[in-house]
């Protein structure tokens, strides 16, 4: 095994390779070969005789491990078998199993998947004998994120319930319970989930220090990809296992840590030399990805953050356009630009495979899935499903057909699906009802015979519709008001991520604000869906479609060029995120993923009014505010913001506002000269 590493490397990446013994922690910017980086290390140990199984390499992807154990069998051959690598979970099930007897179980444990925790967790519900018809109670899925999280961030329940969803603090001491009683079922079921691996390996090395010394004494090195993503447990297994030889190489970058909501901690990697004294930091900042104008956008706004290692991204590639900034009168023609861009890109020979749409959230993507269905364009949408394929869309617009429709049968199933104690062949005696009924008021009046449970169900969903039509039957006051009616409550009882998924909703009533007519909306919708199954179609039969993600899916991955849609303040950053402790800056270097994962194009692009074709108007992203002038090249979407106002209308107390075709459609008070020049100035 001869390998060049001289002319396989570059001088920061060579370093790393032939002085990383010790504590050591390697700073890995974007796009700056870390995987290269860590193979060759990998490669270098072996050579200088190693065994491979001293050799702990830890990853948090199969799909990383596997990459990685690939390139160093490629340079080292039959050498590296026998390395230890794997997830932290693989790596904790092989470890545990040697020692059961220690952790309760027996060799033969067995592990829970998600599905498998879920049903198990229904089950100690039902024990408890919780009454969910007197309020919502989360539901399984909702449960075991609450407990996973608090498990990962070694923090009791009541504190995870209070992060996850306040408006479950009342219920705290019946989660309580359910958690007992799901720990007790576990043992007895002689089974562990996936974070009982994590956990129990750390007791397991904290109770017995032999066990853990043992190990600890077998890896000579230990090397940890990603290690801005570890969470408490993950970090205290890692320093129990280099506490022998202390060669513990790890590899992450802080500027990309984005996942505290898994309960990952920055903190890990911030502290890694207060942690291990003497440790050595190495920085990769050469990148081979982006071109030098992209990066300095990126290290200009990363900047900002206090709570960081200072790095400087180079780059290799030669200098290109300059990322462009554009704002848009609203979502509908961001969506058109960004429509029309792809087009152009495409006729200049890149593959819609080689572009990225990227957003915060997935509402955002909303009003460029309508355009790109319409225009025939294939997309790809990664992390989850199209906008109105998503259950809880689809939830709220089947109470708008059944307000249209009262015989709909099948919005009728779906709608009655989510009261407690009413199944299909309850629903099925219901719709037998409903098809007497004549208008959606008739409904109100509805009192079919049912048992007791079932009888419950049909009275909140009969409220639900009540409230709904209590307002304006405007297509958008009807989706806000089933929200505030009753479903707004189902969601957060059912769904892990409620609030993503409340806004989804939002968009959706903001994407009805175009139409007055509640069976136009609905025709719009359908015609959506067919468009959508058609476009699925078309992408079935190849490969070259645009791709469209949130920002954390996109992580370790790269395009040609790049779309970062919805940068307005009031989205990104996340409101939501700016509670938080750390928040901000958390949102900051989600904004850094995002333009990092352009190689020669990134388009920055926000809607300056809220609402679908709405006027609420919205600031741009403080993030764009920080980018330093002439680093980006301004342009404005069609149809120019400024068209927002007719001149005649800026001189007395109101503004008139317009539409893209410059018709009129409300107006609203100014509220200052100072608005209307900085949209001037845009």
């Amino acid at each position: 095994m001869l390998i060049d590493y001289i002319s396989e490397l570059n001088e920061e990446q060579l370093d790393v390779v032939q002085h990383a013994d010790g504590p050591c922690l390697v700073l890995a910017g974007a796009g700056s070969g870390k995987t290269r980086t860590v193979t060759y290390r990998v490669a270098s140990l072996l050579e200088h005789g190693v065994p491979a199984s001293q050799i702990l390499l830890l990853t948090f992807t199969n799909k990383a491990a596997r990459e990685m154990l690939s390139r160093v069998q490629e340079l080292a051959g039959p050498a590296a078998a026998g390395i230890w690598g794997g997830t932290f979970h693989s790596v904790a099930n092989r470890i545990l199993r040697l020692h059961a007897p220690f952790i309760g179980r027996t060799s033969s444990f067995t592990i829970l998947d998600e599905e498998d925790a879920r049903e198990l967790l229904k089950l100690c519900i039902k024990e408890v004998g919780v009454d969910s018809r007197a309020q919502r109670f989360p539901s399984p899925a909702a449960l075991h994120s609450i407990l996973s999280y608090a498990r990962n961030a070694s923090r009791p329940v009541r504190e995870a319930v209070l992060r996850k969803s306040q408006s479950f603090q009342p219920l705290i001491s019946s989660i309580e319970e359910i958690d007992a009683r799901y720990e007790a079922r576990k043992q007895e079921a002689n089974s562990l989930d996936f974070d009982d691996l994590l956990l129990l390996l750390r007791g397991l090395f904290a109770n017995h220090p032999d066990v853990r010394d043992q190990w600890a004494s077998r890896f000579r090195y230990i090397l940890v990809d990603e290690y801005q993503d570890t969470n408490p447990i993950q970090a205290d297994i890692v320093r129990m296992l280099a506490s022998v030889h202390g060669n513990l190489l790890a590899v992450g970058d802080d500027a990309q840590s984005i996942y505290s909501f898994r309960a990952a901690d920055i903190r890990n990697i911030l502290r890694f030399p207060d942690q291990f004294p003497g440790a050595h930091i190495f920085r990769l900042t050469t990148n081979y990805r982006s071109t030098p104008d992209i990066l300095k956008l990126a290290n200009a706004v990363i900047a900002n953050n206090k709570d960081q290692f200072r790095k400087e991204l180079k780059a290799i590639r030669p200098a290109a356009l300059r990322p462009l900034r554009a704002p848009a009168v609203s979502a509908k023609a961001e969506a058109r630009y960004i429509a029309d861009r792809v087009g152009q890109l495409m006729r200049e020979g890149t593959p819609l495979s080689h572009m990225a749409v990227l957003f915060r959230a997935a509402f955002l993507s909303q009003a460029l899935e309508f355009e790109l269905m319409q225009r025939g364009i294939p997309y790809e949408y990664r992390g989850g499903l199209r906008f109105f394929d998503r259950a809880h869309v689809k939830d709220v617009v089947s109470h708008l057909r059944v307000i249209a429709n009262p015989r709909d049968e099948a919005a009728w199933i779906r709608v009655l699906g989510i009261q407690p104690g009413i199944g299909i062949s309850t629903a099925g005696h219901i719709v037998e009802y409903v098809r007497t009924c004549q208008s959606a008021e008739d409904l109100l009046l509805l009192d079919p015979n049912l048992g007791a449970r079932a009888s419950e169900g049909w009275v909140r969903c009969r409220e639900l519709l009540r409230r709904a039509l209590a307002g304006s039957r405007l297509p958008s006051d009807l989706i806000r008001n089933v929200v505030m009616g009753g479903y707004r409550d189902y969601a957060e009882a059912e769904f892990p991520d409620a609030a993503d998924r409340l806004d989804d909703i939002e968009q959706l009533a903001r994407f009805a604000e175009e139409t007055t007519d509640l069976r136009a909306f609905l025709d719009d919708v359908s015609l959506t869906e067919s468009f959508g199954s058609i476009g699925q179609s078309r992408r079935d039969t190849g490969d070259d479609r645009l791709v469209l993600s949130t920002i954390h899916q996109a992580k370790g991955l790269e395009w040609e060029a790049v779309f970062v849609i919805g940068l307005t303040g009031q989205s990104f950053p996340n409101p939501r995120a700016l509670e938080e402790e750390g928040g901000l800056e958390e949102e900051r270097r989600l904004f850094y993923v995002a333009a990092t994962r352009a190689k020669e194009k990134l388009f920055l692009t926000y809607p300056v009014s809220g609402g679908y074709d709405a006027m609420t108007i919205q600031e741009p992203s403080l993030f764009l505010q920080e980018i330093p002038k002439g680093v980006c090249e301004d342009v404005r979407a069609h149809p120019d913001p400024s068209s927002f106002f007719h001149s005649s209308d800026r001189d007395d107390d109101r503004i008139i506002v317009l539409d893209e075709l410059g018709e009129r459609q409300t107006e609203r008070p100014r509220k200052t000269g100072e608005f209307l020049r900085s949209l001037e100035d845009l």
